[in-house]
């Protein structure tokens, strides 16, 4: 048995939430990324109604994520309309399951 800490780690291990993304843990971001994962892209309007926030909250978080070169912004036209997409990058999508995995690790004690 180790010397009481959770899960087997020893007093010495790092304490996994050291290795969660700063960037993905915000509840915002966090929920965006979830969304994005979750399909292969989504225009800004449906991410913000399932995120529910305003198109300038989300707007902020979705340059946080670029910035971070998670997610891919695309701006076009539907005819006459502008229509900006989203989509998850291939680093995007590691770091998501990466820190799924860390919450998982954290979750099981």
């Amino acid at each position: 048995m180790s010397d009481g800490a959770a899960g087997g780690r020893t007093s010495g291990d790092p304490h996994p939430r050291l290795r969660l993304s700063e960037t993905l843990h915000q509840p915002v971001r966090f929920s965006m990324v979830a969304a994005l994962a979750a399909a292969d892209q989504l225009d800004f309007k449906d991410l913000r109604d399932a995120v529910q926030v305003t198109d300038s909250a989300l707007s902020k978080q979705i340059s946080t994520l670029e910035a971070a070169g998670f997610v891919k912004v695309s701006k076009g036209f539907v005819g006459k309309r502008p229509r900006t997409s989203l989509r998850l990058t291939s680093e995007g999508r590691a770091a998501w399951t990466a820190h799924l995995a860390v919450l998982r690790e954290i979750a099981a004690g």
